[in-house]
């Protein structure tokens, strides 16, 4: 079998394009052959041993919540490949003939996740032959046949759903429930969407955050709650407006006029359709783009700074971390008495990070408008810097490249 070229250019890479022109069709698919079970090899060790960073919680020495926002931050992964290796590595002892499979490259990685939510020690064998006859298609057919006979419904159904109750002990404080199949699975589903979204190091138990999101969903439904169910629209808009435009008189209006909060730039155009019924926050900027330098000698930011750190960070600024729903406005450099509240000294963290940050040894430096450093406990060093949305518009304010 061919070789795998090894002619190394000046700048250090591989000159594969070159030498790949003059191998044939053979030698191409050979050495794919080779290339392909040495990809499913690698990527079975790090299934195994992403694992293995989950079961011991070893992610917590960084000040990660979990395998998955560890990996995204170390490796330079996507969340969805972070989230897919995780997985199948919390699976791993339930199915070690597909894993074992993966790791000498006889399986390929699609083949065991299309089966991987349905593997158990007792099936494990049995789909690891049939992974290796069939595609990856017909292996999600036979998952989904096997998830829809585990979950098929009762010919009793309807008793059930009449067998329904909620039941109160006001001694106790405890609520009985009794549900449907079908609404047991959607109550069920709801709550712990809403309880992962808080994010937690292992130290609060599942059932207790399941509790929190319980209420939450209560909360959010009360009469006015931001959560209930409205008829006006739900578009909150901020106008970002350079102080220039208020005081010239031509009207002439800039290409990105605003921005839903915590979502993507907006034309002027688009922000003049949807300001028919939307509440709208005016924000006058100063010439490089950055809102209401205000607060100095006062702690708390205001509700216009909140806004403009929100549509800077656009979610918690620890390195891998993507938790927007529950967040503070963090000072980098402590406040005190005649300090800078101004926008360079204010992060946005989550809840998690920001008890990382005060009590276990984190140190926070930087200018949060360019970069903000992590320095962990054990001494590596991890950057973050704004959004590239908000970067790209102070920039043009600027007059350099976004």
């Amino acid at each position: 079998m061919a070789e795998t070229p090894r002619e190394v250019n000046p700048d250090g890479g591989t000159d594969l394009i070159g030498v790949a022109a003059s191998l044939s069709n053979e030698e191409i698919a050979e050495l794919l052959d080779g290339l392909f079970r040495q990809k499913a090899a690698t990527e079975g060790a790090i299934v195994v041993l992403l694992g293995e960073v989950g079961r011991r919680q070893a992610y917590r020495d960084e000040g990660a919540t979990g395998p998955e926002p560890w990996a995204a931050e170390r490796f330079g992964v996507s969340i969805p490949t972070a989230r897919a290796l995780a997985h199948l590595g919390e699976k791993a002892w339930d199915m070690p003939h597909l894993v074992g499979s993966l790791c000498v490259g006889d399986l390929s990685l699609d083949k065991v996740r299309a089966v991987a939510d349905v593997a158990t020690p007792e099936t494990d064998r049995a789909l690891r032959d049939q992974a290796k006859e069939c595609s990856v298609r017909q292996l999600a057919d036979i998952a989904r046949t096997s998830a829809q006979r585990a979950g098929s419904p009762s010919p009793s159904e309807r008793s059930e759903h009449d067998r329904r109750y909620l039941r109160c002990n006001d001694t106790f404080r405890t609520m009985t429930v009794q549900l449907a199949p079908e609404s047991y699975a959607e109550a069920r589903g709801v709550l712990e969407t809403r309880a992962r979204q808080v994010l937690s190091d292992g130290e609060t138990p599942w059932d207790q955050r399941l509790c929190d999101a319980f209420m939450e969903l209560i909360r959010s439904s009360a009469p006015g709650a931001s959560g209930r169910t409205m008829t006006t629209s739900p578009f909150f808009v901020v106008v970002h407006v350079p102080l220039g435009a208020l005081v010239d008189d031509s009207g002439e209006t800039g290409e990105l006029a605003g921005e839903l909060e915590r979502d993507g730039m907006l034309s002027t155009e688009t922000v003049r359709r949807i300001a028919c019924d939307a509440t709208i926050a005016i924000a006058v900027d100063d010439d490089v783009g950055h809102t209401m330098y205000e607060g100095r000698a006062r702690r708390e930011p205001t509700a216009a700074q909140r806004r403009e750190v929100m549509r800077r960070d656009r979610h918690c600024r620890f390195p891998g971390c993507t938790n927007v729903t529950i967040t503070n406005t963090h000072h980098v450099v402590p406040w005190k008495p005649g300090g800078s509240t101004d926008l360079e000294n204010l992060a946005l963290l989550c809840l998690h990070h920001h008890h990382v940050v005060h009590s276990t040894g984190w140190e926070m430096t930087g200018n949060a408008n360019e970069e903000l450093s992590f320095v962990g406990p054990k001494g590596r060093v991890m950057t973050t810097r704004p959004s590239p949305l908000w970067t790209r518009v102070t920039a043009a304010r600027e007059g350099r490249p976004g």
